[in-house]
This record gives C-alpha cells, sequence and structure tokens, in this order.
C-alpha cells in the first residue's frame, strides 16, 4: 500500500507539472510592438535547451510577421562562456544594430526553490479520526516512510523585450515572469513555456493572435 501510495502521489505531481503565469509589466508609451528584426536570446548553459527555446520561440514570432532570429546568428558562443563587463555588452549591441537588429527578447531563470510535496494517495475521513490510537499508528507513516514525500522544483524564470534603439528609460518594452514547477523533459518544457509566452503577448496585445 505505501509502495502504491508514493507511486499515485509522482503520478499526482507530474501531471501538475506545467508553466505557471506570476506577472507582468508592460511600457505603457509603447503603443505597437513592431520590430524590424528582433533577436531571441535564451540564457543557459545548457546549450541544448537553449537551442530549441530559442528555434520554438523564433518561429512563432515568424508565425506572427516578426523577423526574428536566434542569438547564434549574432553572438558568438564564447561570447556567453563567461561573464561580460558592461563595456563588452555595450559593443555587442553595438553590433547588433549595425546588424540591423532593433529588438532583443531575452530569457533567463532568475531563482529556483526546492520543494517537497507530501502524497498519503489514500487520504479518507473515516473512524480512523474518531480513536487517537488509530490515528496516531496509521499517520506515523508520514514520519517513518520518506517514500511519503516527493522532492521537486519551481524555476522562476523572466522574459523582457527590449528596444535598443530607444533610449535607457524608454528601452524595456515588456517583463513577464513565470514559474516552471517541477521540469522533466527540455523539448515539452520549453514548448509549455513558449506557449505561455505567447499567449500572454497577445492577451497584452503586443502580437498578433493566428
Amino acid at each position: 500500500m505505501k509502495k502504491i501510495a508514493f507511486i499515485l502521489g509522482m503520478l499526482t505531481l507530474a501531471a501538475c507539472s506545467s508553466t505557471r503565469f506570476v506577472d507582468s509589466w508592460k511600457n505603457r508609451e509603447i503603443t505597437a510592438f513592431e520590430p524590424q528584426k528582433l533577436l531571441v536570446i535564451g540564457m543557459t548553459e545548457n546549450l541544448t535547451a537553449r537551442k530549441i527555446f530559442e528555434e520554438e520561440l523564433k518561429e512563432q514570432f515568424i508565425k506572427r510577421g516578426i523577423n526574428a532570429y536566434e542569438s547564434s546568428v549574432a553572438i558568438d558562443q564564447s561570447f556567453t562562456a563567461s561573464k561580460r563587463s558592461e563595456e563588452e555588452i555595450d559593443a555587442m549591441k553595438e553590433k547588433l544594430l549595425q546588424e540591423g537588429f532593433d529588438a532583443v527578447v531575452i530569457t533567463a531563470i532568475v531563482g529556483i526553490d526546492d520543494k517537497r510535496a507530501y502524497s498519503s494517495g489514500y487520504y479518507t475521513f473515516g473512524y480512523n479520526w474518531y480513536r487517537f490510537g488509530r490515528y496516531y499508528y496509521r499517520f506515523q507513516n508520514v514520519y517513518y516512510t520518506p517514500d511519503y514525500y516527493s522532492d521537486y522544483k519551481v524555476y522562476h524564470v523572466e522574459t523582457s523585450i527590449y528596444s535598443i534603439k530607444e533610449d535607457v528609460d524608454k528601452s524595456l518594452i515588456w517583463v513577464g515572469t513565470f514559474n516552471i514547477v517541477d521540469p522533466v523533459n527540455i523539448t515539452s518544457t520549453v514548448n509549455d513555456y513558449v506557449e505561455r509566452i505567447i499567449a500572454q503577448l497577445v492577451r497584452e496585445n503586443l502580437i498578433a493572435k493566428l
């Protein structure tokens, strides 16, 4: 029974794995987001995840008539391999401007929380609640059986859109924060996250609905 309870708990947790919208901010001075050339950047050391993410988000922008590119076409991989100074980043921005880019959408993990879920798998209200002995006997498993707990992570992810042609005070167009709960598969997690980003941008009238 304990093994079954643990399996049920894990299945429940896996079923809840998803991207959840938290909050967003939109520059009210921007009436329309119509970049001529948009660069998509995924800030992660996992090159596979970065490639999958940038390709998927780029394709979603292209479908909506936005000329979008992955970061690899404009930023050398060695640039993101180590921390850069503000001067180096400014030089990179100037290079992007020279290549015709006028906007950047950048995504980064800004925090990670470790969480623990409790799953008994067979919670019922009945006679066990009326007798202290039976209650104690049954639910002592919570303390002495590690399988009753499932550890998972919540990733706090932020996606921001900048106009690199505008002055500093007006350069931020939009920023959205999302929580990714217990990601398992890169492709499915990326697809879910990109879907949520696009849905929110459509909802806030920044990009067109298909």
